[in-house]
């Protein structure tokens, strides 16, 4: 085909009926947006189609060009990307209607499964910064609610801890793999869209601490919640057991679950999210129990 850029490719495209028809080449659909206060908008690239190019990929060849399908020059996508290996979780977005890894999703089974332009928007239940990048700050602030941390009172050698089974470890070891990449809360039915505006003149920790306090009113997902499951399971992690179990339970925890369990099917790494459920359930009731009895 030769070296084939701007109008000779657009042309070629033109032509035809479908992605597949022409060879070598496919359109992708970007849903962008230059400001959190302004209107959304799409724009549209032909980009070359290579084996083992992903998402990811896609958006880096538009950064060299960003030159859209009707040969205007534009600014590049913005989107966020570090690991390129489906581990740092930061480029969740939603391809073609669902959410996923942009480092994971590969243009031609992309293609192959739904025919025709390649769509990308960015997650719907966080705020947007710009383009495919979304303020993701409510994730971690549900995880620092919950206090998913082992705390410590010092890094000195403390001898050694409580010994954890082999069958403990195999079944803390999938819940261990979330990477906190919010595709659980972007397809929660339970989970909506929180944005707070910071005030003209409103002092950045005073925003923060407004931010915090409604973040911690809403929804914890399933994150959180798999996350209280990890650490509580663990025998050092048991000694602060309740106050993680009491978190979980308080306003905006655990009994807001649907179980629609859409969590479970959307989850990058397979997480027996739905196991997690039953278990912090059973583990919240009988720490109500022991509670109600002292």
């Amino acid at each position: 085909m030769g070296n084939m850029n701007g109008p000779a490719a657009r042309q070629l495209f033109e032509g035809t009926n479908s992605v597949n028809d022409a060879e070598g080449w496919v359109s992708v659909r970007i849903l962008r947006q230059d400001h959190p206060a302004e209107a959304s908008y799409w724009q549209s690239f032909l980009i070359r189609r290579e084996p083992g190019l992903n998402v990811t990929g896609v958006l880096q060849r538009i950064a060299t060009e960003p030159k859209t399908t009707s040969g205007e020059i534009v600014a590049p996508i913005a989107y966020e990307a570090n690991c390129l290996e489906e581990v740092c979780g930061s480029c969740t977005m939603l391809v073609n209607g669902r959410t996923r890894q942009a480092c994971s999703a590969l243009v031609e089974r992309l293609v192959a499964d739904q025919p025709g332009e390649i769509e990308l928007r960015p997650l719907s239940k966080f705020p947007v910064v710009r383009d495919l990048v979304v303020d993701r700050r409510r994730l971690f602030r549900a995880l620092e609610k919950v206090e998913a941390w082992i705390p410590v009172d010092g890094y000195y050698d403390q001898g050694p801890g409580p010994r954890q089974s082999q069958q403990e470890q195999q079944q803390a070891y999938p819940l261990s793999e979330c990477m906190s990449c919010g595709c659980c809360l972007e397809a929660c039915p339970q989970n909506n869209l929180v944005q707070i505006q910071q005030s003209e003149g409103e002092p950045e920790a005073e925003f923060k601490a407004k931010q915090d306090a409604h973040f911690d009113r809403t929804f914890i997902g399933a994150h959180a919640m798999n996350q209280v499951v990890l650490i509580n399971s663990h025998p050092t992690g048991r000694f602060n057991a309740g106050e993680r179990l009491d978190a979980a339970t308080a306003e905006g925890g655990i009994q807001q679950c649907g179980n629609a369990q859409n969590c479970t099917a959307v989850c990058p790494k397979r997480i027996p999210l739905t196991d997690s459920w039953g278990r912090i359930g059973r583990a919240a009731t009988l720490h109500a129990i022991k509670k109600f009895f002292g």
